[in-house]
């Protein structure tokens, strides 16, 4: 490819790995590939790879795993060396400092997973999917030392279904947002793309998720509320209650279309014709259609009930 760039690629999770492979099928050259150091996994903690990492080496492209960058001299002198057209960020998962934004001549190109200036941040497809949007989607800018606040380059939008969980959506992102960085990248490297400045008064933010994000509080939010949060929060935080002094996850769950009964008490459990459902605010009910507790295996909600037989006011929460 005549007009193949030269370029760094920073990425680390799974939604990094088609951008980077499309990229080097479409001709550029990828002189380095930047990703956070292996991380333990799992109970055994298991020192892995990042996914980008497997996918860069399969390719065999060098790979570096720098704890910092911000002062790390070694690593600016590296991409110093390479005076890469354009750096790539995809999900990387670091704040890119100062020095290395104005390095490379077309700056520093980032492919973002929600319709800036919606969901600045760390989380933006689980906080989209968890606030019940219908509709999201990804942009490329460019970054600037901002947080998320870069000029737009381009955006295509994407469906989110009434039954879609985040994980879902990471993949439909992750697959479209690879053609629409090609198309970016081309349009930057002719100047026939001009980048646009963000309505900064339109931002909400979106924040790296904590694992309380996943407690079900059943006096404050609704069926729905709690069904979309509970699809946005998988497959981390999830979301789970107590039951006694067990713990109680949820593994699936839908919006009941109609009262259970009347009034609904929330966090009340009660069992019609095998299946489970759970009082909320607002006078809602949310089925809960496959659980887990704490100790227990994972199991559909009329197993459960077989084994464990609801006591008059039991109660979640």
């Amino acid at each position: 490819m005549s007009d193949g760039l030269r370029l760094v690629y920073c990425g680390t999770p799974q939604f990094a790995v088609p951008s980077l492979k499309a990229l080097i099928a479409a001709g550029h050259t990828i002189s380095l590939v930047v990703s956070q150091p292996d991380r333990p996994v799992g109970r055994k903690q298991i020192l892995t790879p990042p996914p980008v990492k497997v996918a860069a080496l399969e390719a065999g492209i060098p790979v570096v795993q720098p704890e910092k960058i911000r002062n790390n001299e070694d690593f600016r002198k590296q991409l110093e060396e390479i005076r890469p057209d354009a750096i790539i960020v995809v999900a990387y998962g670091r704040i890119i400092p100062a020095w290395m934004l104005g390095l490379p001549r077309l700056g520093c190109i980032n492919l973002h997973g929600s319709l800036l200036p919606k969901y600045r941040g760390a989380a933006p497809i689980q906080w989209s999917v968890a606030m019940g949007d219908t509709v999201t989607g990804n942009t490329t800018m460019l970054l600037e030392e901002g947080l998320d606040t870069g000029p737009i380059l381009l955006q295509q939008e994407l469906p989110i279904g009434p039954e879609t969980r985040a994980d879902e959506m990471f993949s439909s992102l992750s697959e479209a947002g690879a053609p629409l960085l090609l198309e970016t990248l081309k349009g930057i490297a002719s100047g026939t793309l001009k980048p646009q400045p963000q309505d900064h008064s339109l931002a909400t933010l979106a924040p790296i998720l904590t694992r309380e994000e996943g407690l079900m509080d059943f006096a404050t939010r609704s069926a729905s509320d709690l069904h979309n949060r509970w699809r946005g929060f998988q497959p981390w935080p999830g979301g789970f209650s107590r039951i006694g002094d067990k713990k109680f996850i949820v593994h699936g769950c839908k919006v009941a279309p109609e009262p259970v009964q009347k009034p609904a008490i929330p966090g009340l459990l009660v069992a019609r014709d095998h299946r489970l459902f759970v009082a909320c605010a607002e006078e809602s009910w949310l089925e809960i259609t496959e659980l887990q507790l704490e100790g227990k295996t994972r199991v559909a909600a009329a197993d459960f009930l077989r084994g464990n037989p609801l006591g008059a006011g039991t109660k979640l929460g």
